[in-house]
């Protein structure tokens, strides 16, 4: 079955904790969360079958880490305040740029889905090259 945004709606609205930001976007950028979801996972996990809901599970985490707030941040600005409302400062270190390999966001939740649609355990934990 495709991945859509009504759908999305429907999983995330009844499985995921932090919804707000998904909510909260229009359906233009809902259909732009869902299709790159699907398509990083799709490129990450190429050989295994990818389940709608495991798109869903990673679109609401895009949502969240490319919602209005956080965009800031990842445009440079470090503090903001609105007077008497809301102060707000970021963590140089979680800006991220244009470039940030989003397969790094993918949840736990998400491989888990794949893994059992696919017979296999998948993690995020990796082997990596290391030189002493």
């Amino acid at each position: 079955m495709a991945v859509n945004i009504t759908d999305a709606t429907v999983y995330i609205s009844a499985n995921c904790i932090d919804i707000e930001d998904w909510t909260e976007s229009d359906d233009a950028k809902k259909q732009r969360i869902v299709n790159v979801a699907s398509r990083t996972l799709t490129t990450q996990y190429s050989k295994y079958t990818i389940p709608d809901s495991a798109v869903y599970e990673f679109a609401n985490v895009l949502a969240i880490i490319f919602n209005d707030q956080n965009r800031l941040s990842k445009h440079g600005v470090t503090s903001f305040s609105v007077s008497g409302v809301a102060s707000f400062s970021f963590d140089a270190s979680s800006i991220t740029g244009p470039d940030v390999d989003l397969s790094k966001f993918i949840p736990q939740s998400a491989l888990t889905i794949i893994g059992a649609e696919n017979g296999v355990k998948l993690g995020k934990r990796q082997a990596k090259w290391t030189v002493l």
